[in-house]
Protein backbone atom coordinates (compact mmCIF):
# COMPACT_ATOMS: atom_id res chain seq x y z
CA UNK A 1 0.00 0.00 0.00
CA UNK A 2 3.06 2.47 0.58
CA UNK A 3 4.07 1.63 -2.33
CA UNK A 4 1.16 2.50 -4.12
CA UNK A 5 0.74 5.71 -2.52
CA UNK A 6 4.52 6.93 -2.96
CA UNK A 7 3.99 6.37 -6.83
CA UNK A 8 4.81 9.60 -8.99
CA UNK A 9 1.99 11.42 -10.90
CA UNK A 10 2.84 14.53 -12.56
CA UNK A 11 5.37 15.79 -10.26
CA UNK A 12 3.14 14.59 -6.74
CA UNK A 13 2.82 11.61 -5.41
CA UNK A 14 -0.65 9.70 -5.06
CA UNK A 15 -0.42 10.14 -1.53
CA UNK A 16 -0.65 14.39 -1.96
CA UNK A 17 -3.19 13.96 -4.76
CA UNK A 18 -5.48 12.03 -1.74
CA UNK A 19 -4.40 15.03 0.77
CA UNK A 20 -5.20 17.84 -1.78
CA UNK A 21 -8.52 15.63 -2.71
CA UNK A 22 -9.24 15.57 0.85
CA UNK A 23 -8.58 18.90 1.73
CA UNK A 24 -10.87 20.24 -0.66
CA UNK A 25 -13.70 17.48 0.00
CA UNK A 26 -13.35 19.34 4.12
CA UNK A 27 -13.92 22.80 2.96
CA UNK A 28 -16.86 21.68 0.64
CA UNK A 29 -18.11 19.76 4.02
CA UNK A 30 -17.17 22.63 6.12
CA UNK A 31 -19.03 24.96 3.70
CA UNK A 32 -22.19 22.88 4.07
CA UNK A 33 -21.84 23.24 7.98
CA UNK A 34 -21.22 27.13 7.95
CA UNK A 35 -23.98 27.32 5.97
CA UNK A 36 -25.98 24.89 8.74
CA UNK A 37 -25.32 27.28 10.90
CA UNK A 38 -26.16 30.19 9.84
CA UNK A 39 -29.62 28.46 8.90
CA UNK A 40 -30.35 27.21 11.74
CA UNK A 41 -28.63 29.30 14.36
CA UNK A 42 -27.48 32.92 13.19
CA UNK A 43 -31.22 33.38 11.58
CA UNK A 44 -32.85 32.24 14.71
CA UNK A 45 -30.65 35.16 16.59
CA UNK A 46 -31.09 37.54 13.82
CA UNK A 47 -35.15 37.10 14.02
CA UNK A 48 -35.74 37.97 17.85
CA UNK A 49 -34.26 41.92 16.74
CA UNK A 50 -36.31 44.79 15.93
CA UNK A 51 -34.81 45.68 12.73
CA UNK A 52 -34.55 43.73 9.38
CA UNK A 53 -31.02 44.71 8.55
CA UNK A 54 -29.30 41.64 10.31
CA UNK A 55 -31.72 39.36 8.69
CA UNK A 56 -30.86 40.82 5.37
CA UNK A 57 -27.10 40.85 6.19
CA UNK A 58 -27.05 37.01 7.10
CA UNK A 59 -29.32 36.06 4.12
CA UNK A 60 -27.02 37.56 1.42
CA UNK A 61 -23.70 36.65 3.25
CA UNK A 62 -23.99 33.03 3.89
CA UNK A 63 -23.94 31.59 0.09
CA UNK A 64 -20.62 34.33 -0.57
CA UNK A 65 -19.53 32.80 2.82
CA UNK A 66 -19.42 28.90 1.54
CA UNK A 67 -18.26 29.83 -1.87
CA UNK A 68 -15.34 31.58 0.17
CA UNK A 69 -14.36 28.57 1.92
CA UNK A 70 -14.76 26.19 -0.28
CA UNK A 71 -12.53 28.67 -2.79
CA UNK A 72 -9.98 29.09 0.23
CA UNK A 73 -9.81 25.39 0.58
CA UNK A 74 -9.18 24.88 -2.94
CA UNK A 75 -6.09 26.89 -2.64
CA UNK A 76 -4.53 25.67 0.16
CA UNK A 77 -5.19 21.69 -1.54
CA UNK A 78 -3.04 23.46 -5.00
CA UNK A 79 -0.93 24.95 -2.84
CA UNK A 80 0.23 21.62 -0.91
CA UNK A 81 1.10 20.34 -4.25
CA UNK A 82 4.60 20.85 -6.53
CA UNK A 83 3.25 22.41 -9.60
CA UNK A 84 5.00 24.11 -12.88
CA UNK A 85 5.79 27.47 -12.06
CA UNK A 86 3.73 28.54 -14.98
CA UNK A 87 0.61 26.73 -13.89
CA UNK A 88 1.49 28.29 -10.05
CA UNK A 89 1.20 31.85 -11.25
CA UNK A 90 -2.06 31.11 -13.46
CA UNK A 91 -3.67 29.14 -10.30
CA UNK A 92 -2.32 32.50 -8.04
CA UNK A 93 -3.47 35.42 -10.50
CA UNK A 94 -7.25 32.88 -11.19
CA UNK A 95 -7.64 33.41 -7.36
CA UNK A 96 -7.26 36.72 -6.99
CA UNK A 97 -9.56 37.46 -9.76
CA UNK A 98 -11.76 34.89 -8.21
CA UNK A 99 -11.52 36.43 -4.98
CA UNK A 100 -12.22 40.50 -6.30
CA UNK A 101 -15.86 38.80 -7.78
CA UNK A 102 -16.61 36.78 -4.75
CA UNK A 103 -16.59 40.46 -2.80
CA UNK A 104 -18.16 42.06 -5.67
CA UNK A 105 -20.80 38.95 -5.43
CA UNK A 106 -21.42 40.21 -1.31
CA UNK A 107 -21.85 43.63 -2.27
CA UNK A 108 -24.08 43.39 -5.03
CA UNK A 109 -26.48 40.91 -3.38
CA UNK A 110 -26.45 43.10 -0.15
CA UNK A 111 -27.27 46.11 -2.56
CA UNK A 112 -30.24 44.12 -3.97
CA UNK A 113 -31.55 43.30 -0.45
CA UNK A 114 -31.13 46.76 0.47
CA UNK A 115 -32.81 48.06 -2.62
CA UNK A 116 -35.92 45.71 -2.09
CA UNK A 117 -36.39 46.41 1.65
CA UNK A 118 -35.74 49.78 1.64
CA UNK A 119 -35.77 51.85 -1.69
CA UNK A 120 -38.68 50.47 -3.57
CA UNK A 121 -41.15 50.54 -0.46
CA UNK A 122 -39.75 54.69 -0.21
CA UNK A 123 -40.56 55.22 -4.30
CA UNK A 124 -43.88 53.29 -3.79
CA UNK A 125 -45.05 56.21 -0.87
CA UNK A 126 -44.29 59.18 -3.47
CA UNK A 127 -47.35 60.45 -5.74
CA UNK A 128 -44.34 61.00 -9.18
CA UNK A 129 -44.58 57.34 -11.37
CA UNK A 130 -40.76 58.70 -12.73
CA UNK A 131 -39.23 57.34 -9.16
CA UNK A 132 -40.73 54.00 -9.70
CA UNK A 133 -39.64 53.69 -13.17
CA UNK A 134 -35.86 55.29 -12.51
CA UNK A 135 -35.60 52.55 -9.44
CA UNK A 136 -34.89 49.26 -11.55
CA UNK A 137 -32.30 51.51 -13.51
CA UNK A 138 -30.36 52.75 -10.66
CA UNK A 139 -30.11 49.63 -9.53
CA UNK A 140 -28.73 47.95 -12.26
CA UNK A 141 -26.24 50.72 -12.65
CA UNK A 142 -25.47 50.64 -9.24
CA UNK A 143 -24.39 46.61 -9.88
CA UNK A 144 -23.48 47.24 -13.14
CA UNK A 145 -20.47 49.49 -11.24
CA UNK A 146 -20.02 46.96 -8.63
CA UNK A 147 -18.93 44.13 -10.95
CA UNK A 148 -16.94 46.68 -12.91
CA UNK A 149 -15.03 47.72 -9.85
CA UNK A 150 -14.46 43.77 -8.99
CA UNK A 151 -13.32 42.99 -12.45
CA UNK A 152 -10.76 45.70 -12.49
CA UNK A 153 -9.05 45.52 -8.98
CA UNK A 154 -9.11 41.29 -9.66
CA UNK A 155 -7.42 42.27 -12.56
CA UNK A 156 -4.77 44.62 -10.87
CA UNK A 157 -4.03 42.73 -8.25
CA UNK A 158 -3.73 39.82 -10.78
CA UNK A 159 -0.87 41.81 -12.51
CA UNK A 160 -2.67 43.03 -15.33
CA UNK A 161 -2.41 46.59 -16.95
CA UNK A 162 -5.89 48.06 -15.65
CA UNK A 163 -4.50 51.54 -16.48
CA UNK A 164 -4.23 50.98 -20.31
CA UNK A 165 -7.91 48.58 -19.89
CA UNK A 166 -9.45 52.43 -18.55
CA UNK A 167 -7.88 54.39 -20.85
CA UNK A 168 -9.41 52.38 -23.59
CA UNK A 169 -12.56 52.10 -21.82
CA UNK A 170 -12.71 55.63 -21.31
CA UNK A 171 -12.24 56.38 -25.25
CA UNK A 172 -14.42 54.05 -26.43
CA UNK A 173 -17.22 55.58 -23.36
CA UNK A 174 -16.70 58.90 -24.87
CA UNK A 175 -17.37 57.73 -28.38
CA UNK A 176 -20.38 56.18 -27.42
CA UNK A 177 -21.27 59.00 -25.56
CA UNK A 178 -20.65 61.24 -28.54
CA UNK A 179 -22.70 58.74 -30.60
CA UNK A 180 -26.05 58.88 -28.00
CA UNK A 181 -25.61 62.38 -26.88
CA UNK A 182 -29.65 62.92 -27.75
CA UNK A 183 -30.58 59.93 -25.74
CA UNK A 184 -28.35 61.51 -23.07
CA UNK A 185 -30.12 64.54 -23.33
CA UNK A 186 -33.74 62.80 -22.91
CA UNK A 187 -32.66 60.57 -20.39
CA UNK A 188 -31.51 64.43 -18.27
CA UNK A 189 -34.69 65.78 -19.28
CA UNK A 190 -36.53 62.76 -17.24
CA UNK A 191 -34.26 63.32 -13.72
CA UNK A 192 -36.01 67.24 -14.50
CA UNK A 193 -38.85 65.80 -14.85
CA UNK A 194 -38.54 63.91 -12.13
CA UNK A 195 -37.38 66.88 -9.96
CA UNK A 196 -39.44 69.76 -10.87
CA UNK A 197 -42.16 67.50 -10.95
CA UNK A 198 -44.48 69.60 -14.10
CA UNK A 199 -46.73 67.09 -14.12
CA UNK A 200 -47.45 63.50 -13.18
CA UNK A 201 -49.65 60.56 -14.65
CA UNK A 202 -52.91 61.31 -15.92
CA UNK A 203 -52.67 64.87 -15.92
CA UNK A 204 -53.81 67.34 -18.86
CA UNK A 205 -50.98 68.98 -20.49
CA UNK A 206 -50.47 71.18 -23.41
CA UNK A 207 -46.61 70.91 -25.02
CA UNK A 208 -45.88 71.60 -28.89
CA UNK A 209 -49.26 72.03 -29.95
CA UNK A 210 -50.44 68.54 -28.32
CA UNK A 211 -53.06 68.18 -25.91
CA UNK A 212 -53.16 65.31 -24.10
CA UNK A 213 -53.09 63.29 -20.74
CA UNK A 214 -50.14 61.69 -19.61
CA UNK A 215 -50.22 58.17 -19.34
CA UNK A 216 -46.44 57.22 -19.09
CA UNK A 217 -43.64 58.80 -17.80
CA UNK A 218 -40.53 57.37 -19.00
CA UNK A 219 -36.39 58.09 -18.86
CA UNK A 220 -36.20 58.34 -22.17
CA UNK A 221 -39.75 59.61 -23.38
CA UNK A 222 -43.43 60.70 -22.24
CA UNK A 223 -46.04 59.50 -23.76
CA UNK A 224 -49.30 61.20 -24.18
CA UNK A 225 -53.11 60.46 -25.22
CA UNK A 226 -54.45 63.68 -27.00
CA UNK A 227 -58.08 64.06 -27.01
CA UNK A 228 -58.65 62.55 -30.00
CA UNK A 229 -57.75 59.43 -29.04
CA UNK A 230 -54.14 59.12 -30.47
CA UNK A 231 -50.88 58.05 -28.46
CA UNK A 232 -48.38 60.40 -28.90
CA UNK A 233 -44.50 59.82 -27.72
CA UNK A 234 -42.64 62.77 -26.88
CA UNK A 235 -38.63 62.89 -26.19
CA UNK A 236 -38.02 63.60 -22.66
CA UNK A 237 -35.66 66.86 -23.80
CA UNK A 238 -38.29 68.15 -25.41
CA UNK A 239 -39.96 69.37 -21.80
CA UNK A 240 -36.31 71.49 -20.95
CA UNK A 241 -36.95 73.54 -24.35
CA UNK A 242 -40.49 73.63 -24.51
CA UNK A 243 -43.06 75.75 -21.90
CA UNK A 244 -45.46 73.23 -20.54
CA UNK A 245 -48.91 74.39 -19.75
CA UNK A 246 -50.63 71.85 -16.99
CA UNK A 247 -54.47 72.16 -17.69
CA UNK A 248 -54.87 69.49 -14.37
CA UNK A 249 -54.03 72.67 -12.05
CA UNK A 250 -55.97 75.22 -13.50
CA UNK A 251 -57.95 75.88 -10.42
CA UNK A 252 -61.31 76.21 -12.30
CA UNK A 253 -62.41 76.60 -16.06
CA UNK A 254 -63.25 79.92 -17.19
CA UNK A 255 -65.99 80.06 -20.33
CA UNK A 256 -66.59 83.13 -22.24
CA UNK A 257 -69.81 83.24 -24.39
CA UNK A 258 -70.54 86.52 -26.49
CA UNK A 259 -74.28 86.61 -26.93
CA UNK A 260 -75.60 88.38 -29.72
CA UNK A 261 -79.54 90.26 -29.53
CA UNK A 262 -81.06 91.63 -32.10
CA UNK A 263 -81.34 95.45 -32.51
CA UNK A 264 -85.37 96.16 -31.62
CA UNK A 265 -84.30 94.67 -27.79
CA UNK A 266 -85.76 97.35 -25.63
CA UNK A 267 -83.35 98.56 -22.59
CA UNK A 268 -85.25 96.56 -20.47
CA UNK A 269 -85.04 93.31 -22.41
CA UNK A 270 -81.49 93.78 -22.13
CA UNK A 271 -81.37 94.01 -18.69
CA UNK A 272 -83.73 91.47 -18.43
CA UNK A 273 -81.29 89.18 -20.32
CA UNK A 274 -78.65 90.03 -18.23
CA UNK A 275 -80.22 89.24 -14.62
CA UNK A 276 -81.13 86.13 -16.41
CA UNK A 277 -77.79 84.94 -17.30
CA UNK A 278 -77.04 85.97 -13.59
CA UNK A 279 -79.83 83.59 -12.38
CA UNK A 280 -78.69 80.52 -14.84
CA UNK A 281 -75.35 80.75 -13.34
CA UNK A 282 -75.96 81.01 -9.62
CA UNK A 283 -78.49 78.30 -10.24
CA UNK A 284 -75.54 75.70 -11.44
CA UNK A 285 -74.33 73.99 -9.30
CA UNK A 286 -70.96 73.18 -10.91
CA UNK A 287 -70.26 77.14 -11.38
CA UNK A 288 -68.24 79.49 -9.49
CA UNK A 289 -69.89 82.11 -7.23
CA UNK A 290 -67.79 84.66 -9.56
CA UNK A 291 -69.17 85.72 -12.83
CA UNK A 292 -68.57 88.58 -15.32
CA UNK A 293 -71.82 90.34 -17.42
CA UNK A 294 -71.82 93.04 -19.33
CA UNK A 295 -73.17 94.94 -22.35
CA UNK A 296 -70.21 95.20 -23.84
CA UNK A 297 -70.95 96.16 -27.80
CA UNK A 298 -73.18 97.24 -30.62
CA UNK A 299 -71.96 94.94 -33.28
CA UNK A 300 -73.05 94.92 -37.30
CA UNK A 301 -75.95 92.95 -36.69
CA UNK A 302 -76.40 92.48 -33.39
CA UNK A 303 -76.17 94.25 -29.83
CA UNK A 304 -73.93 91.91 -27.37
CA UNK A 305 -73.41 90.39 -24.02
CA UNK A 306 -70.48 89.21 -22.69
CA UNK A 307 -71.02 86.51 -20.32
CA UNK A 308 -67.57 84.91 -18.26
CA UNK A 309 -68.05 82.14 -15.65
CA UNK A 310 -65.97 79.78 -14.35
CA UNK A 311 -66.60 75.97 -13.98
CA UNK A 312 -65.63 74.61 -10.70
CA UNK A 313 -62.33 72.32 -10.44
CA UNK A 314 -63.04 68.46 -11.35
CA UNK A 315 -66.09 68.99 -12.82
CA UNK A 316 -67.49 67.89 -15.79
CA UNK A 317 -66.90 70.84 -18.18
CA UNK A 318 -68.84 69.37 -21.65
CA UNK A 319 -72.02 68.18 -19.73
CA UNK A 320 -71.49 72.17 -17.36
CA UNK A 321 -71.49 74.08 -20.48
CA UNK A 322 -74.11 72.26 -22.08
CA UNK A 323 -76.44 72.67 -18.89
CA UNK A 324 -75.41 76.64 -19.11
CA UNK A 325 -76.67 76.61 -22.61
CA UNK A 326 -79.70 74.82 -22.59
CA UNK A 327 -81.09 77.14 -20.15
CA UNK A 328 -80.12 80.21 -21.51
CA UNK A 329 -81.79 78.76 -24.50
CA UNK A 330 -84.78 78.14 -22.33
CA UNK A 331 -85.09 81.21 -20.54
CA UNK A 332 -84.53 83.43 -23.38
CA UNK A 333 -87.24 82.05 -25.49
CA UNK A 334 -89.38 81.90 -22.58
CA UNK A 335 -88.77 85.83 -22.16
CA UNK A 336 -88.88 86.59 -25.68
CA UNK A 337 -85.39 87.50 -26.32
CA UNK A 338 -84.29 87.01 -29.61
CA UNK A 339 -80.89 86.11 -31.02
CA UNK A 340 -79.78 88.18 -33.63
CA UNK A 341 -77.83 86.44 -37.01
CA UNK A 342 -75.86 88.14 -40.54
CA UNK A 343 -78.50 90.27 -41.77
CA UNK A 344 -78.78 92.94 -44.91
CA UNK A 345 -81.24 95.43 -45.81
CA UNK A 346 -80.96 96.66 -49.23
CA UNK A 347 -82.56 99.87 -50.52
CA UNK A 348 -83.52 100.05 -54.13
CA UNK A 349 -83.69 103.73 -54.94
CA UNK A 350 -85.21 104.51 -57.96
CA UNK A 351 -83.52 106.30 -60.80
CA UNK A 352 -85.19 109.84 -61.67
Amino acid sequence: MQEVLTQTYYGNTLQSWLIALSIIVLSAVLGRVIYWVFSKFVRLFTSKTKTNLDDIVVDMVEEPAVFVVVVMGVWFALKSLTLPETMTTIIANSYQVVIALLVGWLLSRLFDALYREYMIPLAEKTENDLDDQLMPIISKGVKMIIWVMAIIIGLNNAGYDVAALIAGLGIGGLALAMAAKDTVSNIFGGFTIFADQPFKINDRIKIAGYDGVVTEIGVRSTRLKTLEGRIVTMPNSKFADAPVENISWEPSRKVKLTLGLTYDTTPEKMQLAMDLLSQISVANQQTEEKVTIGFTEFGDFSMNILFIYYICKGEDIMNTQTAINMEILKKFNEAGLEFAFPTQTIYNVAQQ
